[in-house]
């Protein structure tokens, strides 16, 4: 029983330190990407552990061309691991991958219906100092496994997120 007991404080002896050592906790905003499936997102990042965060996303997008008008609805999910710049405080690159899921409503049946993808990500990551602001940049290369239309992959996503951190 005492190891039990033990083992416990140990894990939140250990949780509480890791929250204590990283300059925010949480931040929820938004993220404005370069995709047709993600061009505005509500954005929540948590950490986990120090260097490891978890970022949610739920987007709205779409595109327009001569034949086609579509609307789309996206979530996404991603691991980011965290490494300090230098000596500067609150500026952090990271990288992880993570998996989205979207919906296309369009008027040409080929580009109507849902699509999943995995991706790599990578960028910076910085937390304005004595104001609860946080602000990062990224790069989403999307493989889709599966996609409505003629889409396999879309590597030039690109995003920018300001948060708010509590």
């Amino acid at each position: 029983m005492k190891r039990v007991v033990l083992l416990g404080i140990s894990i939140v002896a250990f949780t509480v330190m890791s929250y204590a050592q990283s300059d925010y906790k949480n931040a929820i905003g938004g993220r404005f990407g370069t995709t047709y499936y993600d061009l505005f997102s509500a954005s929540f990042k948590t950490f986990i552990t120090k260097p490891g965060a978890l970022e949610f996303n739920l987007g709205v997008g779409g595109r327009s061309y001569d034949y086609d008008n579509a609307f789309v609805v996206s979530a996404s999910a991603a691991y980011q691991h965290h490494f300090p710049i230098g000596n500067i405080e609150g500026f952090k690159w990271y990288v992880g991958g993570g998996l989205m899921v979207y919906n296309a409503a369009s008027n040409y049946d080929d580009y109507k219906g849902f699509g999943f993808g995995i991706f790599p990500t990578g960028g910076v990551d910085y937390k304005i100092n004595k104001i609860p602001l946080d602000v990062s940049v990224d790069v989403r290369p999307t493989i889709f496994i599966t996609a409505p239309g003629y889409y396999n992959s879309y590597y030039g996503n690109f995003g920018i997120a300001a948060r708010y951190t509590f």
